[in-house]
């Protein structure tokens, strides 16, 4: 969203476009202040910034949004809207500790997450309702967060929800191999690769294939060359992809590539990780090499002996979201291109509504079969809020 040419500051920092949601950034740093309220401005949206909540109490429940700084002691309880957690460089650790002691969501350490802030603000600034797009990346090779991003999609849309899956990962084969014997029928990125501009979110939906009741939007399984899709078109799929599904769960893959297509647009990236120390020490470098936003580890299979997937979530350094048993037939599956078939089963969908639980409030909860699937999807969520990065 550009600067709007009416925006000014009147001199008690606050930045006044001609309309917008209010975010609130309360930081006695003055430099991370002006950092916040020149991402303020280029989204668009009314920015105030205060040194102290006491100096305005009543803003901090009036914001649509508010900018914590990693300065400020002592927050009042109450908050209608959003809570991001900002801080400068060289804060991580110090950003992370406070956003679990408080509970916040989101971390910005600027000017490094500069970028995503700014989108950020302006998809709060956006009207109408916004899904969640949701990254899954293997902590290593062979982690199994193709299936783990299959099985999520399905379970989510079993359950009512309207979710998209996205094949991310350029050089992966092409996801659609595991999801039906025969080339589905619609868009592949490829006829997407001359997209520029805003894309119509309802025909985009309308053209896509489906599977298990899911959307997909895939590479072709085959032989021929994969040519790169622009950033600027994936950037346009991804933003009408927010307006047409409640879920879009993306297949990131571990290049450069995905991470930089698809990393940044999403609102929470899963880690997925085998129950070994091998595949969690591989997983703690990765996520240094991934965009400022809310992370949570998925444990996958069996874990060796004498360890438990809470000590794996924690040599990596992220909130356990969930861990996936280990499924006999998930091989099978795949190559038969049946993979969708079991996010029917009872146990992941009790599983896929753990990880829904526990995403950013806007997207749908998906129901799970009883009382105590509720119970489990509820202290999950509850964890990964507490410790989100």
């Amino acid at each position: 969203m550009a600067r709007n040419e009416q925006e000014q500051s009147d001199g008690t920092g606050r930045w006044i476009p001609e309309a917008g949601p209010v975010v609130c950034c309360v930081t006695g740093d003055a430099t991370l202040r002006d950092e916040c309220a020149r991402a303020a401005a280029v989204a668009g949206v009314v920015f105030e910034g205060v040194p102290a909540v006491g100096g305005d109490a009543g803003l901090w429940t009036r914001a649509d949004l508010v900018l914590l700084g990693a300065d400020v002691g002592e927050v009042p309880p109450q908050r209608r809207g959003s809570t991001v957690l900002v801080g400068g460089a060289g804060q991580r650790r110090l950003l992370w500790d406070r956003a679990a002691a408080l509970g916040i969501d989101h971390v910005a350490e600027l000017p490094e997450a500069a970028g995503w802030l700014v989108e950020f603000l302006g998809r709060r600034g956006a009207e109408g309702p916004s899904g969640v797009v949701v990254g899954v990346v293997g902590g290593c090779g062979g982690a199994g967060a193709s299936t783990t991003a299959v099985l999520l999609a399905g379970a989510a849309a079993h359950h009512g929800s309207r979710v998209l899956l996205v094949d991310g990962d350029r050089l992966a084969g092409g996801l659609e191999a595991v999801l039906g014997e025969q080339p589905l029928e619609g868009l592949r990125w490829p006829d997407l690769a001359s997209a520029s501009g805003a894309i119509n979110p309802d025909q985009l939906a309308a053209s896509l294939p489906r599977a298990g009741g899911a959307a997909v939007l895939s590479w072709p399984a085959g032989p021929r060359r994969a040519v790169r899709v622009p950033a600027s078109a994936v950037s346009g799929v991804v933003e009408a992809a927010r307006s047409a599904f409640d879920l879009v769960v993306v297949d990131v893959g571990r290049g450069r590539e995905g991470l930089e297509d698809f990393g940044w647009a999403s609102d929470r990236i899963l880690v997925v990780v085998p129950g070994t120390l091998g595949g969690a020490l591989s997983a703690a470098q990765l996520v240094h090499e991934l965009p400022p936003v809310p992370q949570g580890i998925v444990v996958r299979g069996r874990t060796a002996e004498g360890v438990d997937a809470e000590q794996l979530a924690g040599l990596v350094g992220c909130p356990l979201v969930t861990r996936i048993p280990h499924l006999r037939r998930a091989a099978g599956a795949a190559e038969g291109g049946r993979l969708m078939e079991l996010a029917r089963s009872r146990s992941l969908r009790r599983l896929a509504a753990a990880v829904l639980e526990a995403l950013p409030e806007q997207v749908p909860p998906a129901p799970a079969d009883d009382a105590a699937a509720l119970a489990m999807g509820a202290r999950l969520a509850g964890r990964g809020r507490r410790v989100a990065r």
